[in-house]
């Protein structure tokens, strides 16, 4: 029994030294600078263009400092941002010197003199060829943004209408030239005032981002970002005790945002709103659209009923091909004394009279002002889904009265 311990014992520990030399040369092929090799990653970047030059920068990150330098080639790609005209492409070499765990990349972005309104135009840089590390993450995105530019233009297909008209006299038009909205005329509403009696989703600001001139068109955007504690932003205008009308013909050339939970309208409110209330002070429907029907308008008319309800005539027009955002179209209405109708690029499709109010009080004979807005959300179209892109835009090539 003893010498069948001691056997064992040497071969226990005959084993352990053979282990110990044998790790000891394996170990011998992993040099310091393979066995705790620092990993390399490179961090997606974005930056806002300007009418300016500008950079836009990468940080390379290491998973530890070492006390040697590290190194890795770096080239781009385009995507849909595309090189000279959005940034210059490069390619090089990118160190992290000793003791550090970072260094950048700068890009050069293509400054734009215009100011072009745009969404993320993204483009790659891709790295290759390490020393002494290794590439965890090979290649980040490069996003390019200028979402609050004020140059923004439009396809101007579309129907159009004439500056006169027989037996009429052009009394005031809004052409939306220059580059900013004329004040004097115009009032930009500002919040939410409790989902302005349709419990939409969008908070109304004055700021540029919603509200802007650009190439003769008056823009109104839709966003997906937060103000006021709510998700969307638009703009939301009206003339109201600087402008009021009363009969004639309006014409109102516009190209229409569509999508679930999108809801442009162009219309009209009493003038004595403040007085008499809503809806006894009546409203004027030009038309709206619910973004679910991409292709059909509806023009109505509002009034006070005798028991104090609302009442509403209205009429809906289908586009027999494509939809209102696909090119401009003519809006009107041609008012009268007791009667108005509502026509879509000439085309009647809604008439209503005092008549159609019976008892009650005909509020349409006196004068209303004016509201362009985008609502997004309420009880009519519903709220936006995974289908509804943002921005969304109605563009507004002008405005005129005739009488």
């Amino acid at each position: 029994m003893k010498r069948t311990v001691k056997i064992n014992f040497g071969l226990a520990c005959y084993f352990a030294v053979f282990c110990m030399f044998s790790c000891s040369k394996s170990d011998d092929s992993i040099t310091p600078t393979n066995a705790f090799i620092p990993k390399i990653n490179i961090q997606d970047a974005t930056q806002i263009r300007a009418t300016y030059g500008k950079t836009i920068r990468f940080f390379i990150y290491s998973s530890k400092a070492t006390t040697n330098a590290v190194s890795v080639n770096y080239s781009v790609v385009d995507g849909t941002a595309v090189s000279p005209k959005d940034y210059a492409a490069t390619s090089g070499t990118v160190s992290i010197l000793p003791n550090q765990t970072q260094a950048f990349i700068d890009i050069d972005i293509k400054w734009d003199p215009t100011n072009l309104r745009h969404g993320a135009l993204q483009f790659t840089v891709n790295l290759s060829d390490p020393v002494g590390c290794a590439i965890e993450t090979s290649s980040a995105k490069g996003s390019i943004t200028n979402e609050d530019g004020t140059y923004l233009s439009t396809d101007d297909a579309g129907y159009t209408t004439p500056l006169a008209y027989s037996g009429y006299t052009l009394a005031w038009s809004d052409e939306f030239y220059g580059t900013n909205l004329n004040s004097s005329i115009w009032n930009q509403e500002i919040g939410n005032n409790n989902g302005w009696g349709n419990n939409e989703l969008e908070y109304y600001t004055n700021s540029l981002k919603n509200t802007f001139l650009s190439n003769g068109n008056l823009i109104i955007e839709a966003r997906k970002e937060s103000a006021g504690g709510y998700n969307y932003t638009s703009g939301r205008m009206t003339t109201q005790n600087k402008k009021q009308f009363k009969f004639g013909r309006i014409d109102i050339r516009a190209k229409l945002p569509v999508g679930k939970g999108i809801w442009p309208a162009l219309w009209m409110l009493g003038a004595n709103i403040s007085s008499v209330g809503w809806p006894a002070c009546g409203e004027i429907d030009v038309i709206e659209l619910v973004g679910t029907y991409p292709s059909r308008i509806t023009g109505t008319m509002h009034w006070k009923g005798v028991a104090g309800d609302r009442q509403l005539k209205g009429a809906n027009y289908n586009l027999n091909t494509g939809d209102f955002s696909q090119q401009f179209h003519v809006f009107s209405i041609v008012w009268t004394l007791n009667t108005i109708k509502w026509y879509v690029d000439d085309q009647l499709f809604l008439t209503n009279t005092a008549a159609d109010v019976g008892a009650a009080n005909y509020p349409f004979n006196a004068d209303h002002f004016l509201l362009f807005n985008v609502a997004v959300g309420g009880d009519w179209p519903g709220s936006p889904d995974g289908t509804t892109a943002f921005p969304q835009r109605m563009f507004v090539d002008y405005v005129r009265v005739y009488n």
